[in-house]
């Protein structure tokens, strides 16, 4: 295995830990706006803020580790991302800051108004379709070289169908990834009325999830053939992750393993992700850039992969302490403690 491909395995580590952990923030984000506006407030509200409070300043150590390998790795990714992405990637990182005062406000200063949590639900929603935009961008066809450096087409991007069915992936998935972690700490809480109304939600984007990842494929085969033929290559991992599919909905359907359901939901975004990855490969964007023409030194490079692997051991131990001390402690689920610790 080289040194590149260790460095691309890596920070897809880095990449899928965020897509689960962001999701179910935005997600809950999204249930509890949502259930604001509709009433069931009373319903959801205590256990998204159970999680919420002690998750939320550890969602983004993910991506700041993603973003910082990705340039010390593959060096070139900033001059051909930096200037295109400058807009969607901007408009993300605002939304993130909104999303942190909001945090802030609500845990340390009390604030309550209904318009900052709607708000704060909207964001989760464009959030993942503003970073959608990366995964669009890299499958070609939006970017020209010009003499001053590339040039993202706005109008291609927007007008695409491939363009907007990652958008629409993202929100779907987003939203049922977090339906069925909720449900499952919901479920542990014994918070029977949440967890009956988040499995609701979950059974709901289930199909949504699928569907919309399978269009994608569909979408693939006009704009980029040669992606849609190493997808139809490697068509076992996803027949794999959409047997784990269905395992996790029958097991929220018939109202049984929670933990095993979010389990399996795991395993089949896991071998969807690393499935798209693979038959990327070598592209970071097509056509103009790969793996090995964009690649760091080699000292650098393993001092990155010692570093990152590192951060990867330390941060995964400490994410298990936060579950154990507070997401999955039984005293502070079921609100024995205080909601704000």
């Amino acid at each position: 295995m080289t040194l590149e491909i260790v460095g691309i395995t890596v920070l897809g580590i880095f990449l899928f830990g965020y897509i689960i952990v962001a999701s179910i923030d935005f997600g809950a984000g999204f249930f509890n706006a949502f259930s604001t506006v509709t009433g069931n407030e009373h319903v959801l509200t205590k256990v998204i803020q159970r999680y919420l409070s002690p998750v939320w300043e550890v969602t983004n150590v993910f991506l700041v580790f993603f973003f910082v390998g990705m340039v010390g790795f593959f060096p070139k990714t900033a001059f051909y991302f930096g200037t295109t992405l400058l807009v969607p990637v901007s408009i993300a990182i605002i939304l993130l800051a909104i999303r942190g005062a909001y945090y802030v406000f609500t845990t340390y200063g009390g604030l309550k108004h209904k318009r900052y949590t709607i708000l704060y639900g909207l964001t989760g929603l464009l959030i993942p379709a503003s970073l959608s935009t990366v995964l669009t961008i890299s499958e070609g066809g939006f970017v020209k070289m010009k003499p001053g450096g590339p040039v993202l087409d706005y109008w291609r991007l927007f007008t695409s169908p491939l363009s907007w069915s990652i958008v629409v992936l993202s929100l779907t998935t987003v939203l049922y990834i977090s339906a069925v972690f909720l449900t499952w700490y919901a479920s542990h809480a014994n918070d029977a009325s949440a967890t009956a109304l988040l499995r609701k939600y979950a059974l709901a984007w289930a199909g949504p999830a699928i569907i919309t990842a399978a269009g994608i494929i569909v979408e693939m085969k006009a704009h980029n053939p040669e992606h849609y033929e190493r997808l139809v290559d490697l068509w076992w991992m996803f027949a794999l992750s959409v047997v784990l599919f269905v395992g996790s909905v029958y097991l929220i359907w018939k109202k049984q393993s929670y933990g095993l359901a979010f389990s399996l939901l795991i395993g089949q975004f896991a071998l969807a992700f690393f499935a798209y990855g693979t038959a990327h490969y070598p592209y970071l964007l097509y056509p103009y850039l790969t793996l090995y023409d964009s690649f760091t030194n080699q000292a650098m490079a393993i001092a990155l992969v010692v570093a990152f692997i590192a951060g990867l051991v330390l941060l995964l131990p400490s994410l298990y302490l936060l579950l154990r001390l507070f997401l999955f402690n039984k005293e502070y689920v079921q609100g024995g403690q205080n909601d704000h610790a």
